[in-house]
């Protein structure tokens, strides 16, 4: 503990010039687009990659016959908004949410929290998505806090987590702590809910917009609540902001004789193409898209169903190509720990969960890197993931990312790729069902729209 709290204040003095840096420049970006144009390119503090230095170079493109903005640096005017009589913003200022891809430089996030994490009903849907071993312990446990011991080591964990991305050079936002144990009734259905631990899954950011993804368990129903603050906040500030329709969650969105008593059943309802969700109204978790510029990739899941798919591909327009990609999983949930996209035209793929679709990412030239097997033992308890969470990786940008400490595997697989491991333990909130990716989601990455398929 004197460890942690010692490297603790090392990171947040670090962290502090961070911040104070990243004001800096937030103020230079307040001035009015003509004094801005004044400054020299070196004086704007804009970090282009160049692309002779990539490991794998993408030529810059024009969208629809026009050179693609990089959003990440524009002035915009933006009307002045006032929030309880006080002016709210200024006439000019940066767009703050901006990203278009899983490896730009990362300049803001979202840590997700752990605190008040609630085990959830054994509902028909958590069932279809949870491993066997563990049906007892929700049985007995659902509606209840995670067990208390392993929450704070989880948040000891995520903090220390927070304190490596500030000394990193990321700025770090949290969402609000909120009861996640009281109960809710709906006309509907009635439940507890879950907790705020996975931004990835509720938010999904395409350009300078965030879209709230409605996600499928009802344990998850309110669970947006805990994101408001924050949203609203880069609303007023001038980003855009998208709720997907809200389900109801009715019995009929869910087969409630949904028949797995198994692994092998989930194998052979799986490549049937049969889910637990049904097609009564979309739905969608927004872990269950990757995003490569213009292309945007999703699996059908036990949470994401084709009208989820279908309302994202109508609402994000010509501009971008959804790509459905299906797997040999017995258990389709969240796309991001079995194929991670970390660079242009650079893959993960999970050998235990192979990709039905591989041929059209090799005629495209990209490159695809068989993931290493997992070290995380048998006896530590993952409610609701796989080991595979390993390959779970956060890219800082091209050339760095956040990996599990003691996954040395994959560590040495990303270094043979010319990537550097920002290394970091989070074992314990692993046991909450995601990995790097999924307790964060990038708000703002420097980078600009383009493709790469």
């Amino acid at each position: 503990m004197h460890i942690l709290i010692s490297r603790r204040n090392n990171l947040s003095s670090k962290g502090e010039k961070n911040r104070k840096d990243n004001a800096d420049q937030i103020q230079m970006f307040r001035q009015p687009a003509r004094l801005l144009r004044r400054l020299p390119s070196a004086k704007r503090q804009v970090f282009i990659v160049n692309a002779s230095t990539r490991a794998y170079p993408v030529p810059k493109i024009k969208i629809k016959g026009e050179e693609a903005v990089n959003t990440s640096t524009r002035a915009y005017p933006v009307p002045k908004i006032k929030i309880n009589g006080e002016e709210a913003m200024g006439e000019l200022k940066r767009i703050p949410v901006n990203s278009h891809n899983e490896w730009d430089p990362l300049e803001e996030v979202i840590v997700g929290r752990p605190e008040n994490a609630c085990v959830p009903p054994f509902t028909v849907e958590v069932k279809a998505c949870t491993y066997e071993q563990y049906w007892e312990f929700y049985n007995c446990h659902g509606g209840k806090s995670f067990p208390k011991e392993h929450l704070q080591k989880a948040k000891e964990e995520i903090e220390e987590l927070c304190n490596i991305l500030e000394y990193e050079g990321v700025r770090v936002r949290r969402p609000d702590v909120i009861d996640h144990n009281k109960r809710f009734i709906t006309p509907d259905f009635e439940s507890s809910g879950l907790y705020a631990a996975m931004p990835r899954d509720i938010l999904l950011v395409v350009g300078n917009e965030i879209i709230e993804a409605p996600m499928a368990w009802r344990s998850r129903f309110f669970e947006y609540r805990a994101y408001r603050s924050l949203i609203k906040e880069y609303f007023i500030e001038g980003a855009k902001w998208t709720t997907a329709p809200k389900p109801t969650m009715s019995d009929e969105l869910y087969d409630q004789n949904y028949p797995i008593k198994n692994v092998q059943d989930r194998h052979a309802l799986a490549a049937q193409g049969k889910f637990v969700t049904t097609e009564f109204e979309p739905c969608f978790d927004a872990a269950d898209f990757m995003r490569v510029g213009t292309d945007i990739f999703v699996q059908r899941s036990q949470v994401t169903n084709q009208m989820g798919i279908e309302w994202m591909r109508r609402h994000l327009g010509d501009k971008y190509t959804i790509h459905e990609l299906s797997f040999q999983d017995p258990n389709p949930m969240h796309i991001d720990a079995t194929f991670n996209i970390i660079g242009p035209g650079l893959v993960i793929i999970n050998p235990d969960r192979p990709c039905m679709q591989l041929e059209m990412f090799k005629k495209a030239g990209w490159k695809l890197v068989t993931a290493a097997s997992p070290t995380i033992p048998d006896s530590h308890p993952l409610y609701m993931s796989s080991k595979w969470l390993n390959m779970n990786v956060l890219m800082l940008d091209e050339k760095r990312a956040l990996v599990e400490r003691d996954e040395i595997p994959i560590q040495k697989m990303l270094e043979s790729l010319g990537i550097k491991c920002v290394k970091a333990s989070i074992r314990f909130a692993n046991s909450l069902g995601g990995g790097f990716h999924c307790w964060t989601c990038d708000i703002r990455r420097n980078g600009q729209l383009e493709s790469y398929f």
